[in-house]
């Protein structure tokens, strides 16, 4: 399993702490302290830079609904996710598809923009494609 910290993220220069290990994240942090991302949390907007951040994908082309969300609940762990309701809106489109379950390569992008913009429009700018269905309003655009 892969850990990656995010220290000293307040301007352009962020570092990034990685490291590797065969242990459980229920073993090396405190539960308190560890947060499950998930698309079907209902608990947006929400990230502290105290907590532990757990991405939960997969790497396959198929969606299990609520899976990482029922992972989270049997582990007694705290869910969050991505405020892509709250900051983008759907965009019209041939097949009506709409999606805000992201790549973890792009849940990182849109975390580490966060960390160095301290802006939701310019993180979810960052990691959400087009392709997924959801743009920023022009009113987001600070």
């Amino acid at each position: 399993q892969m850990y990656l910290r995010l220290t000293g993220c307040f301007t352009l220069s962020c570092v990034f702490e990685m490291d590797t290990t065969p242990e459980s994240y229920l073993d090396l942090f405190p539960l308190e302290a560890i947060v499950y991302l998930t698309p079907d949390s209902e608990n947006g907007k929400y990230i502290d830079p105290s907590k532990v951040y757990v991405l939960g994908g997969l790497v396959d082309e198929s969606i299990h609904k609520q899976l990482t969300l029922r992972r989270a609940r049997e582990q007694r762990l705290c869910t969050a996710r991505l405020p892509i309701r709250e900051y983008m809106v759907r965009a019209p489109n041939s097949r009506n598809y709409h999606s805000e379950i992201l790549a973890i390569n792009q849940v990182f992008d849109v975390l580490s923009t966060f960390y160095e913009t301290r802006s939701w429009p310019a993180a979810l700018r960052a990691g959400v494609s087009s392709g997924k269905g959801y743009v920023l309003p022009d009113t987001a655009d600070q």
